[in-house]
């Protein structure tokens, strides 16, 4: 009780005019000071300290919560002064629906609350371009808290100078779940037919016909005359004179080709994808052995190409597939990278959180202070200080180049 007599008195002294009047000229002072250097494009919190700074205070555990929420408009407005393009925030872990039913409820409860507040009451969205996006598993939450999440997605949805991004119902591992099973749903649908391929049977028909060989020479009927028929030219062959080794042929050019893959579907394919069975690779995809009494394009006729068509079905190359790809399947597809991660109440752990969009440059700070203490003063010094691994680098990457073109 004495620490919560305190801290009624230390803010009663805060919101008297005068002090509030100074502190606000000094606050206003230092983001402008701030906003002069680098600036983080993209910046992650994890709100941890909510119930710890419930009980050390003595109230309830929802009210932390709601005072966590005080905080976080006030960072807020922080970073999009500063030039933050895009804030991420830890706002309901897959693993909180593990919680008392009374205490998962009551935050479901408050979040609507909050976020209509945050979306329709307040003008810190409106004043500085920002728009809400909701990451995480919607199936796991009630019809009436998604009500609320795309009702304040709709009304912030014209505005496109920044982006708060609230990952609600969300772990790191699910989402890098989802985007895999994306991609193989992707890279699981045939290519349209009228895409050009460089390996189609009227590319090569038309390569042909473009190139008029030279007519046998006069002086040598009789050779000419005895010469054989010209053996029917493999699919795979693009160059006319290159349609002797037939079998050497069908080996160099599955091999080189990279663009996409020829898949042969089985009579019965299934409908559903296992875990158990990875994607296919197109190491997996090896040229049939020819057998030397059959002729290559009949092979080819009775195994790849069906009674109606003889246009094979083509399907994107798994090679193909690199972190790219995934991270355009992930929840922060098409948003800076992130640059850096904080997390307050003085635990040092990621707890399933952007573990795919940390990259080598993400500074990761852990501070002390519980979130509802979070402000300016505690979020002052992690920008002073990565403003100035940034300078550093940059210097070092500078000084690297110069040295190169003096050829040091």
């Amino acid at each position: 009780m004495p620490s919560m007599h305190l801290s009624q008195t230390r803010s009663w002294f805060l919101q008297s005019p005068p002090v509030e009047w100074a502190i606000s000229q000094v606050r206003e002072l230092l983001i402008g000071v701030l906003s002069q250097g680098p600036i983080p494009k993209h910046v992650a919190f994890v709100m941890d300290g909510n119930r710890r700074f419930a009980r050390h205070h003595g109230i309830e555990t929802i009210e932390g919560h709601s005072i966590g929420f005080e905080a976080l408009v006030r960072i807020l407005e922080v970073c999009y002064k500063t030039g933050v393009r895009v804030v991420t925030i830890y706002a309901f872990s897959i693993e909180n629906f593990k919680r008392s039913k009374y205490e998962v409820d009551a935050l479901m409860d408050m979040f609507k609350v909050k976020l209509a507040q945050l979306s329709q009451h307040s003008d810190l969205l409106q004043r500085y371009g920002a728009r809400i996006r909701v990451l995480g598993q919607r199936e796991l939450v009630k019809p009436d808290v998604l009500e609320a999440i795309d009702r304040a997605v709709e009304l912030t949805k014209d505005n496109g100078d920044a982006i708060l991004n609230i990952c609600f119902s969300y772990t790191s591992q699910d989402e890098m779940t989802s985007a895999i099973r994306d991609t193989v749903v992707e890279y699981s649908k045939p290519l349209p037919s009228n895409l050009p391929r460089p390996f189609s049977q009227s590319h090569i028909t038309h390569t042909i016909r473009s190139r008029h060989l030279p007519p046998p020479s006069s002086s040598q009927p009789s050779a000419a005359l005895e010469q054989p028929p010209p053996r029917p030219l493999s699919p795979f062959l693009e160059d006319p004179t290159a349609s002797s080794d037939t079998e050497d042929s069908l080996a160099s050019t599955s091999a080189s080709a990279s663009a996409s893959t020829t898949l042969h579907p089985s009579p019965a394919p299934s409908t559903t994808t296992s875990i158990d069975s990875p994607h296919p690779s197109s190491s997996d995809f090896r040229a049939p052995s020819v057998p030397s009494s059959k002729p290559f394009p009949t092979y080819l006729s009775s195994s790849a190409a069906s009674p109606s068509s003889t246009t094979p079905t083509t399907y994107p190359d798994p090679e193909s597939i690199t972190a790219h790809t995934l991270t355009a399947h992930m929840h922060t597809a098409g948003m800076p990278p992130l640059d850096l991660l904080v997390r307050t109440s003085g635990v040092e752990r990621l707890s399933d959180f952007m573990l795919w969009q940390c990259h080598e440059r993400t500074e990761i700070t852990f501070l002390k202070a519980l979130w509802p203490e979070f402000d300016l003063w505690n979020f002052l010094p992690v920008l002073v200080e990565w403003q100035w691994r940034r300078r550093r680098r940059e210097r070092e990457i500078g000084g690297g180049e110069q040295r190169e073109g003096k050829g040091e």
